[in-house]
């Protein structure tokens, strides 16, 4: 089987890749030709690399011709909540237009079509109460943020596809994943990469963190990937699923993970206004029983397993990296 992975240089496309990789298929992996392709090194020599933007439609049809994929994973594109505030534009652009065009690539090509999956995000469903958790897909979505308004389209656009084209599409709605490669703008890489430099002495003891009361889903991206792997083998095309845990935590139990896992003790603690959002969620978790009864698939590594990794990839990677 030949699967295509786009964004494979990325966070998830890695983990992807390697998961893809234990199923015995071929793979070609997507990406910008100023990718930095540090997360799948010691993968190349197992993978075919296509230069494609997305952004230009006869780049992304040079893609799907020269790949010609029986599966697609379409994990490329601006993943950043804060980013989005301040390129708004460039984050619908990449996001929403980058998918119209792989899209379209597809249904030019013709049938037979590839399975399909496009990712989307527990911030589609913006405004949730206490009352309303754990959110189902039915779910009004109501999205608080640029990055937040361009999944909802890409979520819709799928489902689009689906209905006019025939295109089987899968779409995923994940809520917060982590794991080792994650980039040091989220909150657990940037909370261990400040612990990992506390403790070879490359900063003073002190964090910057933003807002900790906040709540949400996590789980580990190796547990994500597996559930895209089974949503494209045994999920139903144009329907929407739920990835999460179905429980939720506070960033203030990250940060006490962490600072309980230094080696440093009495770690002064400040907030930093540039990690807050202009608009942000108490709290989010949502349900998995509609993959779980799809698929079967529930999330395996606990939080605690996920920080723990976290933390030693952040202390390995500040270690090799000259001051």
């Amino acid at each position: 089987m030949r699967v295509l992975i786009t964004g494979v240089t990325g966070f998830v496309g890695s983990h992807m890749v390697e998961f893809a990789l234990a199923k015995g298929t071929e793979i070609f992996g997507a990406c910008r030709w100023r990718s930095n392709t540090e997360n799948i090194e010691a993968l190349r020599g197992r993978l075919q690399l296509v230069e494609a933007d997305l952004r230009d439609q006869t780049s992304v049809q040079e893609m799907i011709a020269k790949s010609r994929p029986d599966w697609i994973f379409h994990l490329a594109g601006q993943s950043q909540v804060m980013t989005s505030w301040h390129a708004p534009a460039e984050t619908l652009q990449t996001n929403v237009i980058g998918q119209v065009h792989l899209l379209e690539a597809i249904r030019q090509r013709g049938a037979p079509f590839p399975r399909v999956l496009v990712v989307g995000s527990s911030e589609e469903y913006g405004l949730v109460s206490e009352a309303e958790l754990p959110v189902k897909e039915e779910h009004q979505l109501q999205p608080l943020s640029p990055y937040a308004v361009s999944k909802v389209a890409q979520d819709l656009l799928a489902y689009q596809y689906f209905r006019s084209y025939g295109i089987p599409c899968f779409r995923a709605r994940a809520f917060n994943h982590d794991g080792p490669r994650r980039g040091e703008v989220f909150v657990t890489s940037a909370f261990a990469k400040q612990i990992a430099e506390i403790e070879l002495g490359r900063r003073e003891p002190m964090m910057l963190v933003g807002n900790l009361k906040a709540r949400r889903d996590y789980t580990d991206v190796r547990d994500i990937v597996r559930g895209y792997w089974l949503l494209l083998e045994k999920g139903t095309p144009g329907e929407v699923y739920n990835l999460c845990s179905g429980q939720s935590h506070a960033i203030q139990e990250i940060l006490d993970f962490f600072l309980a896992s230094s080696t440093v003790r009495n770690i002064e603690v400040r907030e930093d206004p540039a990690r807050l959002r202009p608009s942000d969620l108490p709290n989010l978790y949502g349900s998995p029983a509609r993959i779980n009864a799809a698929t079967g698939w529930k999330a395996e590594i606990s939080f605690e397993q996920m920080l723990k990794d976290v933390l030693d990839y952040w202390r390995e990677r500040v270690r090799s990296t000259p001051r």
